[in-house]
């Protein structure tokens, strides 16, 4: 069983589990993935499973297949396969969100062996955490003590990188990485299943165009982190709640890792070598 832990120090919280020691790292032609592999038995359009090496217990911890492409990527799968993977997210946000052991559903990506991505096929994960976590606390926290949502306020054009519909993309004002990007809806929407079937496809427009940007601008698939940020699903009411996406390139040049240095660690002040407003630009362009 994982273990639930938290610094009396920091109050930070770790889940322990040791027999995620044993995951595997799968590369090439052994994927599971794959249409006819150990996790997709038959052919299929999207797919999502209870993860063999969850970081939860209780079937909380799912892995979501984007396509049945080997090689594909946000970029390259189409529009039409980006919104069936879009839905996916949403059926497992409605879906998980209705248990009661779960407060909170977290959907994420890793892409990419320099991001963390065990297997190379194109797909992401799905955590139904117990309570609230507490970054997205500490966000809707903020959200209420300025009366206001930032995110229903329109970045400097300068940022902006790309519109799709009700969606906007841009670099943050600040932030992590060199090359980041947060995508959002205009419209003060609390989650996936709220956004409609429309919102969700303008979504996925926006993200096969935005990470096509990114894979032009690095000359090849370029690995990064992505987070889903939606409203909790203990039941509370939470206002202050706005979908949106964040994604992080963890290369600040191609091939080149952008690390997290103990500096930053430490002092939990960030420091990036690039302005958010020539990274927009260069996304523009590219």
């Amino acid at each position: 069983m994982a273990e639930l832990r938290t610094d009396p120090l920091t109050g930070i919280t770790v889940a322990v589990d040791g027999r995620r020691r044993s995951r595997p790292r799968v590369r090439g032609e052994d994927c599971p993935f794959c249409p006819g592999g150990l996790e997709a038995p038959e052919d299929y359009r999207v797919r999502r499973f209870p993860n063999r090496w969850p970081a939860l217990d209780g079937g909380r911890c799912e892995v979501l297949l984007h396509s049945p492409e080997h090689g594909a990527s946000w970029a390259t799968m189409g529009l039409h396969q980006a919104a069936l993977a879009v839905e996916l997210w949403s059926e497992c946000t409605a879906e998980l969100g209705a248990r009661p052991d779960v407060a909170y559903v977290l959907l994420f990506e890793n892409r990419g062996a320099d991001a963390g991505a065990t297997v190379d096929h194109p797909h992401g994960q799905a955590f139904g955490l117990p309570g609230v976590p507490p970054a997205p606390a500490t966000q809707l926290e903020r959200s209420r003590a300025l009366d206001r949502c930032p995110l229903c306020e329109e970045p400097a054009k300068e940022l902006v990188v790309a519109e799709e519909g009700g969606w906007r993309a841009w670099v943050p004002e600040a932030p992590l990485f060199p090359y980041a990007l947060r995508l959002a809806p205009r419209a003060h929407l609390p989650d996936l299943p709220g956004a409609g079937a429309d919102g969700r496809r303008e979504l996925a427009a926006l993200l096969t165009t935005v990470l096509g940007s990114v894979d032009a601008l690095f000359g090849r698939p370029a690995p990064y982190v992505l987070w889903v940020r939606q409203r909790p699903t203990d039941g509370g009411d939470w206002p202050w709640a706005h979908l949106y996406l964040e994604i992080n390139v963890v290369w600040r040049a191609p091939g080149t890792p952008r690390y997290i240095a103990a500096g930053e660690l430490g002092s939990g002040m960030y420091f990036t070598p690039l302005e958010p407003e020539r990274a927009a630009e260069t996304l523009r362009e590219v």
